[in-house]
């Protein structure tokens, strides 16, 4: 079967080393260590946690030199280049504004905030300071998406119309589970549905007009949701996220020229699969399924652009645009230089 583009992804070793401090101990944390560890030459300087017994704990556990009890200490650390905040959601705008008013850059993990006021404010505040901020929503950062990246802008697709995502864990609602709780932002939309509604918006640009039907979890928080985004130029997202059940979590991208499977898990390590419209030859490209061990390529991405002088990423600005159609078929869709009317309802 004939093979998709490469990816492009720079080798993770090569990006220049820095020091890191984390904000948080929790089971990203954890994850996202390891990974970057195995995969990468940068170096974990500090820890920090809201009870200095578990940062110390968590710190001998991972080989971290220093453990502090505060997070004010950490940010204080001047050994520390970059800080990864890993805190919970509702932590994440004072975390972010503690590392920044203190000089360092930042990966926030997702959502970069609770809102858009949240996000907003974060994005401003790195600004003013002359720092580096980013979301961290790995799945951007993966080779795979790379592929996708590719693809979309070749115009293989020709134009593309529709994006279906879904994505759906079961969370036993006796275990406690912190996206169980209202307290801390629970609820699938700020943590699983991040990723196909990230993923519709970053193919289909703004939504124009959004409608969403919820259903409520015995724990209080929303318990499922289905969303449709509708673009002005007519293209639509159908999208679902539910703390329920396990569902196939896959993503389709569909065009007038052809259509991009991707297999669940869509938002880890994985294949991509070509299929042209009316049939033809199928093109895949295949990776080893890795799940969270793919964490450390927006780690080695942010070093990067850290050290360049950067201060944003174009992996998660960018928007792939669609090129006029190859056989003239649909209309050309807007391109990159023209106009676009920004009015959205954001749902994250």
């Amino acid at each position: 079967m004939p093979a998709l583009p490469s990816p492009r992804t720079p080798d993770p070793l090569a990006a220049p080393a820095l020091n890191w401090g984390v904000l948080g101990t929790g089971w990203i944390a954890e994850r996202f260590i390891g990974s970057v560890r195995r995969h990468t030459r940068q170096r974990f300087a500090a820890v920090a946690s809201r009870g200095a017994a578990r940062a110390e704990e968590f710190a001998v556990r991972h080989d971290i030199t220093r453990a502090y009890g505060s997070y004010e200490e950490l940010v204080a650390d001047e050994s520390v280049d970059v800080v990864y905040v890993a805190t919970e959601h509702t932590a994440h705008l004072a975390c972010a504004r503690l590392a920044l008013e203190a000089g360092k850059h930042v990966l926030v993990e997702k959502p970069l905030g609770l809102n858009a006021a949240q996000a907003a404010e974060i994005a401003r505040l790195a600004s003013d300071r002359g720092l580096f901020c980013a979301e961290a929503l790995w799945t951007f950062f993966l080779p795979r998406f790379d592929v996708v990246r590719q693809v979309l802008d070749s115009g293989m697709l020709g134009e593309v119309r529709s994006v279906l995502a879904d994505m759906g864990e079961y969370f036993d609602p006796a275990g406690g589970h912190r996206i169980l709780r209202a307290d801390l932002a629970g609820g699938p939309l700020l943590d699983l549905g991040t990723y196909p509604v990230s993923l519709a918006t970053w193919v289909l640009g703004p939504a124009e007009t959004v409608q969403a039907s919820g259903v409520t979890h015995p724990a209080g928080v929303n318990g499922q949701v289905g969303v449709v985004l509708n673009t002005e130029r007519g293209e639509q997202a159908v999208l679902h996220t539910t703390l329920f059940s396990d569902t196939p979590t896959t993503a389709t991208v569909a065009g007038t020229e052809g259509t991009l499977h991707l297999p669940g898990p869509f938002y880890h390590p994985g294949d991509v699969l070509f299929t042209p419209t009316g049939g033809g030859t199928p093109r895949t490209y295949t990776e080893p399924r890795t799940a969270h061990e793919g964490l450390h390529f927006e780690a080695a991405e942010v070093a990067r652009r850290i050290k360049n002088g950067q201060l944003e990423t174009p992996v998660r600005d960018r928007l792939p645009r669609r090129v006029t159609p190859p056989k003239g078929r649909g209309a050309p869709p807007r391109g990159r230089d023209q106009p676009q009317r920004t009015r959205s309802r954001s749902t994250t």
